[in-house]
């Protein structure tokens, strides 16, 4: 086990394109890190840097306080498991777990060994004469983990290793590698688009945008306290609502969205004082959906007019979208100004508001109803840079 120290790190391509930029972030021995971020976004490039299999173009990269800009793959002691899985369809499960031990002439008895110990904390004891095509996805994808920790590697690298699989069989999977890991103990580097898993599987996650790193810790705090735009609309399914709001301060502290007065309840200020600096100014207000309520079950909370576009029944919950009366903002990245007319700085297209109901509540399309705010859960950011009014 060992930490994994990114100092500053830059990778540009021959052809000059910048993949990462100014990188530093430290994955703590025996930690579960997840980096995850849109496509495109850098977090690839910065796993296959620690892999070995990119080149840093600037910045020093340590693993176990040894710096490895200049080492081989081999000679990082890492263990990579890739998205395709990579197995060697003429060798049986066993076989493919063994490979890597085998080529480092690894003693016979020890592999032996390390091959029936993956197999039993894998469930895979019952396959291990089997053949790849044998396997169902979720057992192949058990295989390619069977293969990296039977090393005993330093650091684990995974990356997306789920996107194959079903989605009831990712639900599981999740499961399975982050009790795998906690039993373990082996610090780990995942790589995933999908933020669920990263909220789910992650002791702590770094999100990444364009090549920067945006904000690491824990899930929780993440979803709580997003440190700009780009964080607060990424993290959260369906994602935060991002709207344009005037702030009036006459005593009370009141938002103006979409033509409602609002007034901000005193757990908001708390979390952002700043907002009371803006009065007669436009912020952009953070709404999640579970903050959203039917007026009806709600009344003593303030509520907005909205006009019901589409309705999704989830069997627990309902996805109702509606469109109000007011601009609708694109997360960007930080230092990406939004107070241009910009079309990338805008979503014009209906709906702009996503709320979370109770599956009882029927709802017809095209109506204007009600919708209470649970005010004490708004997030506040400045219009220009992105930056939360702390």
């Amino acid at each position: 086990m060992a930490e994994v120290a990114f100092n500053e790190v830059d990778k540009i391509y021959d052809n000059g394109v910048q993949a990462v930029f100014d990188l530093t972030l430290d994955i703590h021995d025996g930690e579960f890190l997840v980096l995850v971020g849109p496509s495109g976004c850098g977090k690839t490039t910065a796993l296959r840097m620690v892999a070995g299999l990119e080149t840093i173009s600037d910045g020093t990269l340590s693993i176990g306080g040894r710096v490895v800009n200049d080492l081989s793959p081999k000679e990082r002691d890492i263990a990579m498991v890739f998205q395709n899985y990579a197995l060697y369809p003429h060798l049986s499960v066993a076989e493919n777990i063994a490979f890597g031990l085998r080529l480092r002439k690894t003693p016979k008895h020890i592999i032996e060994e390390r091959v029936v110990w993956a197999g039993r904390l894998l469930d895979l004891t019952p396959y291990l004469d089997r053949k790849p095509k044998e396997l169902s996805g979720g057992q192949r994808q058990r295989v390619a983990m069977g293969r990296a920790i039977v090393r005993q590697p330093q650091v684990f690298l995974m990356d997306e290793p789920l996107s194959n699989l079903d989605a009831k069989l990712r639900v599981q999977m999740r499961a399975d590698i982050a009790k795998l890991q906690h039993e373990l103990g082996t610090t780990t580097i995942y790589v995933t688009h999908d933020q669920v898993e990263a909220m789910t599987m992650g002791d702590r996650v770094a999100v990444m945008s364009k090549g920067y790193l945006q904000q690491v810790d824990a899930p929780q705090r993440l979803y709580d306290r997003p440190e700009n735009l780009f964080v607060a609309g990424f993290i959260g399914t369906p994602p935060m609502n991002l709207l344009e709001a005037g702030v009036s301060v006459n005593g009370t502290v009141e938002i103006d969205l979409g033509g409602n007065r609002i007034p901000v309840a005193d757990e908001a200020l708390r979390e952002y004082p700043r907002l009371r600096e803006f009065g007669g100014r436009n912020v952009i207000v953070g709404l999640r959906p579970g903050l959203l309520h039917p007026a009806r079950e709600e009344p003593g909370m303030p509520s907005l007019r909205a006009t019901v576009e589409l309705v999704e029944a989830l069997g627990g919950e309902s996805m109702a979208y509606f469109q109000v009366d007011a601009r609708q903002i694109k997360a960007e990245m930080p230092d990406e100004t939004l107070e241009s007319d910009d079309e990338a700085s805008v979503v014009g297209s209906r709906p702009n508001l996503v709320a979370s109901f109770p599956p009882h509540i029927m709802l017809r399309i095209g109506e204007e109803v009600p919708v209470a705010i649970d005010t004490r859960g708004l997030h506040f950011f400045e219009e220009s840079s992105g930056a939360p009014l702390r």
